[in-house]
């Protein structure tokens, strides 16, 4: 149970331009489908860092789970990306517990850094010896 950057999206158009921009880094980006099962995803990663995506028709949905994120997975992280034309909603989603919000896939170094960050800093899952020694190995993952 290793911290997962995971992103929630409809179109695959932020994850695309995620995987470039991680690809340095060597960090491997989760797709967990447009709305997932928050209990789901975070029993496989409960520091995980998750981005999620806002458009019109899941914003009541993306606003309950922001809000339902730390008290139920206290190591976890959210990002929120979204459309333009919904940039009014910034401060509504970080209020609710976002640690940051981008309408635009260029711009998204600051947020894969912040990613990196996190998932450098989150706990360690517990191992036996030779389960480090395996995930250690190039060929182990």
């Amino acid at each position: 149970m290793t911290a997962r950057l995971m992103i929630a999206e409809r179109s695959g158009r932020w994850a695309a331009a995620m995987r470039v921009e991680l690809a340095p880094a060597g960090v491997r980006l989760w797709e967990i489908g447009p709305r997932p099962v928050l209990a789901d995803v975070m029993a496989e990663s409960p520091a995980g860092f998750l981005v999620l995506e806002l458009t019109a028709k899941n914003a009541s949905w993306l606003v309950d789970s922001l809000v339902e994120l730390p008290r139920q997975w206290r190591d976890a992280r959210a990002a929120v990306v979204a459309e333009r034309s919904l940039a009014e909603w910034e401060w509504l989603v970080r209020e609710a517990g976002a640690v940051h919000f981008l309408t635009s896939p260029r711009r998204l170094a600051p947020l894969i850094d912040l990613a990196c960050r996190h998932l450098a800093a989150a706990p360690m899952p517990r191992q036996t010896l030779s389960e480090r020694i395996w995930t250690s190995l190039p060929w182990g993952q």
